[in-house]
């Protein structure tokens, strides 16, 4: 089984990863809202959505929204939110999910660059390219490679929720490779997470061989430029012709 379809759908996933700043997501789908302007007619979709945090930020500004996930876990918790605009699916990211459908894509928080086949990846892309309508923007969200790389920490401990996270990082074969190891219960448990190192020119490569145009590239959830050596993000907007 690849390691997200287990990792993704524990309870441990979501506690060891709750830290993560809301206000922040929140500030992030305004700054972009603004800078897109979508026509109150706009239909998007929050690809990997998770738990929805996103997805629900961009109906409450009045959009139709669809959240996906692989992750059946996250989607039954999602879906605790659904509305007439909201909606959330089981769906793999690898396969269009509808055809021509929507005026906006999100991809956020890193929610890519899983696959053990490096062509799933560009797979993923170009079903984000069908299912955009012609016109149709892409915004994707990943961690800025280089950075990752030269601040990563091999070892580190994390306590919470009154366990106690032992997180090993290491760089291999153009990848990181992240093993989680913990004891709850009396019952000890290991993960492990593998992102694909992805930088700029590796995502200009893929997107040129499906058809997306990349607009702009910012460097943070502020929407500030790109800089490789010191920027948080790789953020991309990007257009299908």
């Amino acid at each position: 089984m690849a390691w997200f379809k287990d990792w993704f759908n524990t309870s441990y996933y979501h506690l060891l990863y709750g830290e993560r700043d809301e206000a922040e997501a929140g500030q992030f789908i305004r700054k972009l809202t603004e800078m897109l302007k979508p026509d109150k007619n706009s239909v998007f979709l929050d690809l990997a959505c998770g738990k929805g945090r996103h997805a629900v930020d961009i109906a409450a500004m009045g959009f139709e929204v669809f959240g996906v996930d692989l992750s059946r876990e996250s989607i039954r918790e999602a879906a605790s939110r659904s509305g007439e605009r909201l909606h959330f699916e089981v769906h793999d990211m690898r396969d269009v999910y509808k055809k021509d459908h929507f005026d906006y894509v999100v991809n956020l928080f890193t929610s890519f660059g899983y696959f053990e086949e490096r062509s799933d990846n560009l797979k993923t892309l170009k079903a984000v390219c069908a299912g955009l309508k012609k016109g149709g923007v892409f915004v994707q969200d990943y961690f800025n490679a280089e950075k990752v790389v030269n601040n990563m920490v091999p070892l580190e401990y994390k306590e919470i929720g009154g366990i106690r996270f032992e997180i090993r990082k290491e760089k291999i074969d153009q990848c990181i490779i992240k093993t989680i190891i913990f004891t709850d219960r009396g019952c000890s448990y290991k993960f492990r997470e593998k992102v694909s190192l992805f930088d700029l020119k590796d995502f200009r490569d893929m997107y040129s061989q499906c058809g997306l145009e990349i607009q702009h590239v910012f460097g943070d959830y502020h929407l500030n430029a790109f800089d490789a050596a010191d920027s948080e993000r790789l953020i991309l907007i990007s257009k299908k012709p």
